[in-house]
């Protein structure tokens, strides 16, 4: 391991680990010095630290922190990057509203304090001639690289405990602001950033706005998939991977069979199937006759009146008692090796939830790389037991959108990050009988004024986003709706915007108390 010091313009000196011996950097510019040292120390660990938390490094965590290669991890002391906060009005997803005090997946990196193996600088060694501050180096790093596999993270565990009235200012003005848009994002979003930032901070930055033409975008690729090794995360043994399948089910007797008898096949055998089964007919009886047939697996079965998927993946969480869940719908298919696979992928890369491609007949994925999601999918993940005790489905989301994403959110918000893996196919057939198999009416339903956008969004979105995340969602909803809806006149078409903006915020609100 290498640790390098810097005062936040120049690197100091650097540690080899394992001498004990501390030499001077013969590269002032830090990320020069990080690459030239990535040279001279390959498949290393390289840690950067502000010269004045050399006392505060906790050294004992690194491994855990850094169990396998593919891992950027840094910590900002007081919460503040060189990217304002003001990148919410172009970004709404979730990797900007970091969580400080847990693990959480983000591309905004800190020069406080990081680490990263050597070999993955190397593969990048394209942005260290870009003419930008450390800071802005490392966000890049993270941002261009989150989607080729690299996974990255606030990490509060470099730190032994946060120093006491220690200050590490970084100047997050609108240049730079501008600058990084401009080369991570297509260019009408230097245009919307532009029209937030006057219309909800009362800036006209015109300058850095057109200083940002003279930047170019950032275009490299980089291919880690030869750095992928077994993770040094302490894992389960194979036979202890005991899996829970949760399948909330409605009307699908033929096709939650055939999903019985793929999870039947599997070279790991799941320990136990629970299906919470609805039926809103209060003379009903269950006709999933064949669940007394000799299965390889408990079935743990519930026969309800009341519909919904948040309230019955929610009795299902209730009997769960295996150390890993397993998401799944009734009307998926996949292979013999679903779960060998997914024990393969907790193994190498130490993960606790991750989500499977499921996508319908001839559609193709077009990612080819594991990546951080900022989703979740209830149809096709798999995540650690012990991280789902206090989440739960909300049920301000029941018959609406966004309950999936905010179950993963819930788990992101207590550091336990969800990966996508497009390697591990699972096939949704999206059967025609699906969907909430009747017209479901919410209260708001014969209001004068109809809420924009849906309630069930806006309580998401309150949830999760910052303030100018949520500023920026309503500014791209506004020009989005403009032409898909009757009132041209732009006055009279903000008023009702507004109002309707406004209902939804009530009723969002609403909702949520009532889930409180």
């Amino acid at each position: 391991m290498i640790v390098l010091y810097h005062d936040g313009f120049q690197a100091i000196d650097y540690e080899d680990s394992e001498t004990n011996i501390i030499l001077s950097c013969s590269e002032t510019n830090i990320q020069k010095c990080v690459f030239s040292l990535s040279k001279e120390y390959t498949n290393t660990l390289l840690i950067w630290c502000h010269h004045t938390l050399k006392d505060f490094i906790n050294k004992k965590n690194l491994s855990i922190v850094f169990h396998h290669q593919l891992i950027l991890a840094s910590y900002s002391i007081n919460g503040n990057y060189i990217i304002s906060r003001d990148i919410g009005f172009v970004d709404q997803h979730c990797f900007i509203n970091v969580k400080r005090d847990v693990t959480y997946p983000t591309w905004l990196m800190s020069s406080d304090i990081g680490g990263i193996n050597t070999n993955v600088i190397i593969k990048s060694k394209e942005l260290i001639y870009i003419k930008q501050s450390f800071d802005e180096f490392l966000c890049s790093l993270a941002k261009l690289n989150m989607p080729k596999g690299l996974l990255c993270y606030s990490e509060p565990k470099l730190l032994l405990k946060l120093p006491i009235n220690l200050l590490l200012n970084r100047e997050n003005n609108n240049s730079t602001l501008f600058k990084f848009v401009k080369r991570h994002y297509k260019i009408q979003w230097i245009f919307i950033l532009l029209l937030n930032k006057v219309i909800y901070n009362k800036q006209f930055s015109l300058a850095a706005f057109l200083k940002s033409f003279f930047v170019k975008k950032i275009n490299f690729s980089s291919d880690f998939t030869d750095l992928i090794s077994k993770s040094t995360k302490q894992t389960i043994a194979i036979q202890n991977f005991n899996v829970d399948v949760l399948i909330p089910t409605l009307g699908r007797k033929e096709h939650l069979h055939h999903v019985l008898k793929d999870l039947s096949k599997q070279t790991i055998l799941p320990q136990k199937v629970i299906i919470i089964e609805q039926n809103r007919d209060e003379n009903s009886v269950s006709d999933l006759d064949y669940l007394n047939n000799d299965w390889p697996f408990v079935i743990d079965h519930t026969f309800i009146h009341q519909l919904g998927a948040c309230n019955a993946r929610n009795m299902a969480l209730s009997k769960v008692t295996g150390n890993w869940v397993f998401f799944a719908d009734d009307d998926v298919r996949f292979g013999i090796d679903l779960l060998e696979k997914a024990y393969e992928a907790v193994d190498k890369l130490g993960l606790s939830s991750f989500t499977f491609s499921c996508l319908q007949k001839n559609e193709v994925d077009k990612n080819n790389y594991f990546y951080q999601w900022s989703g979740f999918g209830t149809n096709a993940s798999i995540v650690e037991s012990k991280f789902i005790n206090g989440c739960s489905f909300k049920l301000e989301h029941e018959f609406g959108y966004g309950e999936d994403n905010d179950f993963g959110m819930q788990l992101k918000n207590i550091g336990c990050d969800n990966v996508y893996l497009p390697s591990i196919k699972m096939l949704h057939l999206k059967a025609p009988i699906g969907g909430f198999r009747f017209k479901f009416n919410p209260e708001w339903s014969n209001d004068e004024i109809q809420p924009k956008p849906s309630p069930t969004v806006t309580a998401y979105n309150l949830k999760h986003l910052t303030l100018e995340q949520l500023k920026g969602y309503k500014m791209l909803l506004f020009i989005k709706f403009y032409n898909k809806q009757a009132i041209k006149n732009p006055f009279l078409y903000i008023k009702i915007f507004n109002q309707r903006w406004n209902v939804s915020l009530v009723w969002a609100k609403k909702m949520m108390n009532y889930e409180a």
